[in-house]
């Protein structure tokens, strides 16, 4: 006896230093993640360089500048005769030419300019890269809050699922030490020769069969803890600070139905996909038009030769360019593009679909929760009676020690049957409130759960 009091005493004493870990809020908890989640920063950087690349497509619509330098070598000098000079102006020789030749420019050929090219107009090819370039930035973002929706759900389940294992664990405790009290009792009942040596083994039997119960309970909490800990990217131990709870009500499904529609980012998602498939399709069409830009080059060295004196130090011009046949398939893709359109509006109605099923289901999942927990009361009140009723019995001789430990099974199982309850009815609700974009105001259901 003064063995199985120590034990009981060392699980307490377990138990209260568990609580004496770092407390946690739920709001507190999100904020955490929100900081430190290695897979949000991931989805943030991602954001960051889709905006870095859409606002290098503006530099598009700017002139191209280079500086370049060139080294060439000829087979010969370039050189021109008198005769030669005479020739070209086509008249006739009044004279006999002396044999004089001019080189214009040496062999060994060195030059340096500055070039500029200026496209303006593309076909609209410019325009489309800006689009898509936003569309991709919009895809970014949605993922991103996709990720965050997501994080928050996990954490829910995370945070409750330790938070519930907790509660089963002080289900468990009261069950040992309901039963340790109950076999102290068939111990001295025994000795005063009320009842047979079978029963009072059969509470040393529930006892200890309520202390491996208690023990694996334990273990449970401790590894729901651990994933707890390990999200929140932690070393300490966490103890939840936020309890499970049940509201008596909830808005109406239309309300989370139609937020839903309205702010679900897999629904921008699809928009910013259609965008870039618009996209497309207008920069393969400004593959049929042609393409106008000015140009222009400015000789900063060109040696000493005569062909570089007399050829002037700068030009500029305009130029286009006519695609006449094209081998990269400009109307196939065309037509691509257009089926890359309809295929994302396909998927943004079977999106909403799924999505208006999916809050209706989990809504439903809901109330079904607050139901169960509310339809438990009475069972409650009934199995706390009952464990009182077969505690009296059995020391008055009127009941077995398998009547009692019935009761206090039966207690616990209703004790954790409801906490199940209240634990599906947050997790509804959170994923409710995620879908919803209304994740700010689960604040507000905890408060009104403890208004009753």
């Amino acid at each position: 006896m003064l063995k199985m009091t120590r034990v009981s005493i060392l699980i307490t004493t377990l138990l209260s230093i568990s609580v004496q870990a770092k407390s946690v809020d739920f709001d507190s908890a999100w904020k955490n993640v929100l900081n430190n989640h290695n897979g949000i920063a991931a989805e943030r950087m991602n954001v960051q360089r889709q905006e870095s690349l859409a606002s290098g497509t503006s530099d598009l619509n700017l002139p191209s500048i280079t500086l370049s330098a060139n080294y060439t070598y000829l087979d010969d000098d370039v050189t021109v005769s008198a005769e030669q000079v005479w020739n070209s102006t086509n008249a006739s020789i009044p004279f006999l030419l002396p044999n004089l030749t001019s080189t214009l420019s040496e062999r060994d050929i060195f030059t340096s300019s500055i070039r500029a090219i200026w496209p303006i107009f593309t076909g609209g090819r410019v325009s489309a890269a800006e689009s898509a370039a936003e569309g991709k930035t919009a895809e970014a973002r949605s993922q991103l809050l996709m990720k965050q929706q997501a994080s928050y759900e996990d954490l829910a389940k995370y945070y409750f699922s330790t938070v519930l294992a907790k509660e089963v664990v002080n289900t468990y405790s009261e069950v040992e030490q309901g039963l340790a009290k109950h076999r102290d009792n068939a111990i001295k009942l025994q000795q005063q020769g009320q009842i047979a040596k079978v029963e009072r083994l059969q509470a040393d039997a529930s006892y200890d069969k309520a202390k491996v119960d208690l023990r694996k309970a334990q273990q449970d909490y401790d590894i729901a803890n651990a994933a707890l800990v390990s999200m929140l990217q932690t070393t300490e131990t966490v103890t939840p600070e936020t309890q499970l709870f049940i509201n008596k009500s909830l808005p109406q499904l239309n309300a989370f139905v139609d937020s839903t529609l309205d702010t679900y980012p897999g629904l921008a998602l699809l928009d910013a996909k259609e965008l870039q498939a618009e996209s497309l399709v207008k920069a393969e069409k400004g593959r049929y038009y042609p393409e106008v830009y000015l140009y222009g080059n400015y000789n900063l060295y060109e040696g000493d030769s005569l062909s570089a004196e007399i050829t002037p130090d700068w030009l500029v011009g305009v130029g286009v360019n006519v695609p006449l046949l094209d081998n990269k398939g400009r109307s196939d893709k065309v037509v691509a593009a257009h089926s890359a359109i309809q295929q994302v509006k396909y998927l943004k109605n079977q999106a909403k679909q799924d999505l208006a099923l999916l809050v209706e289901k989990t809504y439903r999942e809901a109330l079904q929760a607050i139901d169960e927990y509310n339809g438990l009361a009475s069972s409650l009140e009934l199995a706390k009676e009952n464990v009182q009723l077969r505690e009296k019995a059995f020391k008055q001789g009127l009941s077995t020690s398998l009547d009692v430990v019935d009761a206090e099974l039966y207690l616990a199982s209703i004790k954790t049957q409801r906490s199940l309850a209240s634990f599906n009815y947050v997790i509804s609700l959170v994923k409710l409130l995620a879908l919803s974009n209304q994740t700010d105001t689960f604040v507000q259901y905890q408060l009104q759960a403890r208004q009753g």
